[in-house]
């Protein structure tokens, strides 16, 4: 069999549709493709089956899209728009060689691949222009001092006291927006600094800051907030002074 009949033709176009449709749904959900590019040479086997007359890439061809369509990594979450340029240099590929099967020379592997590359390529560019930027959560500023906060439940943040301060912690699993801090019964305000001294605006899940506390200091107060949420909260951290550490009594 050297050519395609009109049924299987149709069919192929229809699966090609429905994964092009399925990554543009993807980018939406803000998802990149990875393993779901398997499904472009699945779909190049498909269409070379009929024209080598090999029965045996329909299977190779339904497994690849199997795979594309059920593998837990077809999609990937990401934060960043998926890279327009290499899918472009693969559709710019696959129109060069889809340019020898206009011109009559119908060798099926050379269609088949063009096939494969274009449907790839447009993949990407779909996915690229398809893709919904996070919003740009503005970043934490003095006013949140003054609004009312709420305390969850369970703590964000916990604290452990060192020679150099106070080390603050993010165990909540999630990214906290930090908006600054002030010891335990002072009317101050400090922005959040790593250990190194950098300012932070937002505290990564499991990612240490230092609160330069002093010896004389009994708490600490941290104004933060989700990095998905507009709701101040705050963390309280009291502890008995290290300068009266002698006269703590334990009950």
């Amino acid at each position: 069999m050297d050519s395609l009949s009109l049924p299987l033709a149709v069919t192929l176009a229809v699966l090609a549709a429905y994964w092009l449709g399925r990554v543009i749904r993807a980018a939406r959900s803000r998802l990149a493709p990875r393993v779901t590019y398997w499904a472009a040479p699945g779909l190049g086997a498909l269409l070379l089956a009929p024209m080598l007359d090999v029965p045996a890439l329909f299977g190779v061809g339904a497994g690849l899209m199997l795979l594309a369509e059920y593998w837990p990594l077809a999609f990937v979450p990401t934060r960043t728009r998926p890279a327009p340029a290499w899918p472009l240099v693969i559709t710019i590929l696959g129109a060069g060689l889809g340019m020898n099967v206009l011109q009559g020379r119908t060798d099926p592997w050379i269609t088949a691949i063009s096939a494969a590359l274009l449907l790839a390529g447009l993949a990407g560019l779909l996915a690229a222009a398809a893709f919904r930027p996070w919003p740009v959560t503005p970043a934490l500023t003095f006013a949140a001092r003054w609004k009312t906060a709420t305390t969850p439940d369970w703590p964000d943040l916990t604290v452990t006291l060192s020679d150099q301060g106070a080390h603050l912690r993010n165990v909540s699993g999630r990214a906290l927006r930090m908006a600054g801090w002030s010891p335990a019964g002072l009317n101050a305000w400090y922005p959040v600094r790593t250990p190194a001294g950098e300012a932070l605006q937002e505290l990564a899940a499991g990612q240490e800051a230092l609160l330069p506390v002093h010896g004389h200091d009994h708490g600490v107060r941290v104004w933060y907030a989700p990095a998905r949420g507009e709701t101040t909260h705050l963390f309280r951290a009291d502890w008995t002074p290290t300068a009266h550490a002698e006269d703590r009594v334990l009950n």
